[in-house]
Order: C-alpha cells, then structure tokens, then sequence
C-alpha cells in the first residue's frame, strides 16, 4: 500500500437521520482507534502455563478524535446538537484504500479554544455506541 494523505481520512456525520452523511467540516486532525478486551481463561490445565483467551468474548469499541477550525455553520451546530442532546447518530469514517466503518457514535467531548491572534477551533471525542459495519474500498 502507499503512502495515503492524511486529508483523505474523513469523518462523516449523519446530518438529519436520513442516511445523508456530510464531512465534518474544519477539521485538520483525525484519529480512529479500535480496541476489544480479552476475557483470560486460563486455568492450571493450560498448557505450558501460557494464558488462554476465550475467542469471540469482551467488549469491541471504537473512538473517534478530531481537532480542526470552524468552516461550516451546518456540521459545527450539528456537532453541538449531538453533544448537549446526548443523541447517537451514524457516523461514517473513510479510511483510504482500507474501507469504511460507519454505526452509531457518541459525542463525548467537545473543547474549544482560540487566542487573541489566531483562529478559533475545536476538538471533539466520539465513542461508539453499537454496532459498526465494515466495508471495504
């Protein structure tokens, strides 16, 4: 795989509940982890003492991180909605030349900051809230 650009990562939110999803404007840095804990079932009967895991079991999550300026009155208000209505709409992220994982996410967090001298921006936290879905580019 080559190298991929960084802008190229998008995070989509669903604007209205209807399946139309819209970049999140302003943004400059994204982040997306997975993570799933593992449920150790290791017994005196393992072999060679070697921790066992039971395959299939713990909880699988994922969180979004994003940090940007404001471009677009449209995503930043919805963003905003999401966050003080504790809503947990779809969200898409496209990740070039990998795939898209898109489901129900949580905003978790939203930070604004500026300085007298330059621009305004934000930083948001999402947190996955169900199931997401894989399809690859």
């Amino acid at each position: 795989m080559a190298a991929q650009n960084g802008k190229d990562l998008l995070v989509k939110v669903d604007m209205t509940s209807d399946g139309q999803f819209e970049t999140i404007a302003g943004l400059r840095a994204t982040r997306v982890s997975f993570n799933a804990e593992t449920v150790d079932v290791t017994s005196l009967e393992s072999q060679g003492g070697w921790r066992e895991l039971l395959a299939g079991a713990g909880v699988r999550s994922s969180s979004i991180s994003g940090a940007g300026v404001f471009k677009d009155e449209g995503t930043d208000e919805r963003a905003r909605q999401l966050f003080f209505d504790g809503e947990v709409p779809d969200f898409q992220i496209i990740i070039p030349d990998f795939g898209v994982i898109e489901g129900p996410f949580q905003v978790t967090a939203i930070e604004y900051a500026g300085s007298h001298n330059g621009e305004a921006t934000y930083e948001m936290s999402m947190a996955s809230a169900g199931l997401l879905t894989f399809v690859a580019l």
